[in-house]
């Protein structure tokens, strides 16, 4: 019987061992399913932690990409601005220089044209033509010449148109004396043009006086003659005077040829046509009659 329960025992024993490997299997199967779930979690939430920290990686790049051309655009347009104000800034002096040396090269030929008139008038100067430097003077003088040099030339220049007013005053006096009063007014016109301020334009203008009267053309010729009669200076005022109350008379207005002749008289008692003014004044007094008969 002994044996029998040392078997049964033994049998209870490996049974027991059995079922106890049985729940040992259990409990390591069961921990190694919950080991692969545990690692499966794991492994999600690292795929989960691995997708998110590639998002981020991509975002972060793009970011970086996005900052780092924006700010490279940024100092492109920076430079770009900055070189095409420096751009600007150089075309603008570029430009102004290009005037400046176009104002210099037109005052350089405008000067060299300058002095080549210049010296042309000197030279008819020199040669004593006075005609051809009063006419080139009248263009010459519009220029912009020294002070001295265009003071120098003025004087010529008067001392030119003197000579030429001379000359044409003698013209026009031989043509009077020829009785061709139209060009001796011509003349005496010319001299008066030519030097208006000389000391001889009243005696210009006395003899134009006279070649109008011969004319007919008796009041241009009391204008004219006025004009040299009311000059305070004037050595032949007094003839002046004559001539107008000549003209007056050759008019018939006898009375305002008494009051220029009795004006005459008055202003000039010992002048050299006051005799014959007295005389005139005296026949002007008559009766109409007689006067005419004389």
């Amino acid at each position: 019987m002994a044996p029998q329960r040392d078997a049964d025992e033994e049998f209870r024993e490996i049974k027991r061992e059995i079922i106890e490997s049985r729940g040992l299997v259990i409990k390591t199967h069961n921990a190694t399913n919950a080991l692969a779930a545990d690692v499966k979690a794991v492994a999600r939430r690292q795929a989960a932690y691995e997708r998110r920290l590639s998002v981020n990686s991509a975002v972060s790049y793009v970011l970086f990409t996005a900052l780092t051309f924006g700010g490279l655009k940024l100092w492109l347009d920076a430079s770009v601005r900055e070189r095409t104000s420096e751009n600007h800034a150089i075309q603008q002096q570029l430009d102004r220089s290009r005037t400046e040396i176009a104002g210099l090269q037109r005052e350089r030929d405008e000067r060299t044209q300058l002095e080549t008139r210049t010296l042309a008038f000197y030279d008819l100067v020199r040669e004593g033509k006075r005609q051809e430097a009063v006419e080139a003077w009248a263009s010459l003088r519009r220029d912009r010449l020294p002070a001295a040099e265009a003071a120098f030339f003025q004087d010529t220049v008067d001392r030119f148109r003197t000579d030429l007013s001379i000359s044409a005053y003698e013209r026009g006096l031989e043509h009077a004396r020829l009785a061709r009063y139209v060009q001796a007014n011509e003349a005496f016109d010319e001299a008066i043009r030519l030097r208006e301020d000389a000391s001889h334009i009243p005696r210009v203008k006395l003899a134009q006086g006279d070649s109008l009267r011969h004319l007919g053309r008796h009041r241009e010729a009391i204008v004219v003659l006025q004009t040299v009669a009311e000059s305070a200076d004037s050595e032949v005022a007094d003839d002046a005077m004559y001539l107008v109350a000549r003209c007056q008379q050759d008019l018939n207005l006898y009375g305002e040829a008494r009051t220029t002749l009795r004006a005459l008289i008055r202003r000039f008692p010992y002048g050299s046509i006051t005799a014959e003014a007295r005389q005139t004044l005296v026949n002007l007094q008559l009766p109409d009659g007689v006067r005419r008969g004389r």
